[in-house]
């Protein structure tokens, strides 16, 4: 029965994108989630060490600035796949971690991690199918 649901949208999807109407499929709506240069990197910190807190995230991470990371955080939020808590205390202490939400993208995160980690030398040991003969 699952698997007809989900076989029934995949055809739905294909029908809008034949329809030129990409925007309304459920990947254009999973990329808008997780574009940007650090949202899914964001959303696997948060899966294996949450809560985080800011400055923690900022270390894993290494080359973001605190703005960036600052923005993606905020996206994310808004997004509902990540919750914010802040504490009423001094020094001000905010932790992050996923929502029921955000932890149920991590399969499709995971899915997307294996195939790129099984196809990223692909350039490299199979000729281009684009160079002349």
């Amino acid at each position: 029965m699952e698997k007809r649901v989900e076989e029934r949208a995949c055809r739905d999807a294909w029908a809008r994108i034949e329809d030129a109407d990409f925007e309304q499929t459920g990947f254009s709506y999973t990329l808008s989630l997780i574009q940007g240069k650090y949202k899914m990197v964001i959303l696997y910190c948060l899966m294996e060490f949450q809560p985080v807190r800011f400055n923690e995230l900022r270390r894993y991470l290494k080359t973001v600035s605190d703005k960036t990371l600052s923005r993606a955080l905020k996206e994310l939020e808004a997004d509902g796949l990540v919750w914010r808590e802040a504490y009423p205390q001094i020094p001000p202490k905010v932790e992050y971690g996923l929502t029921e939400r955000g932890a149920s993208l991590m399969e499709v995160l995971d899915a997307m991690c294996t195939w790129g980690s099984k196809h990223r030398d692909w350039k490299k040991a199979e000729p281009s199918h684009m160079e002349a003969s």
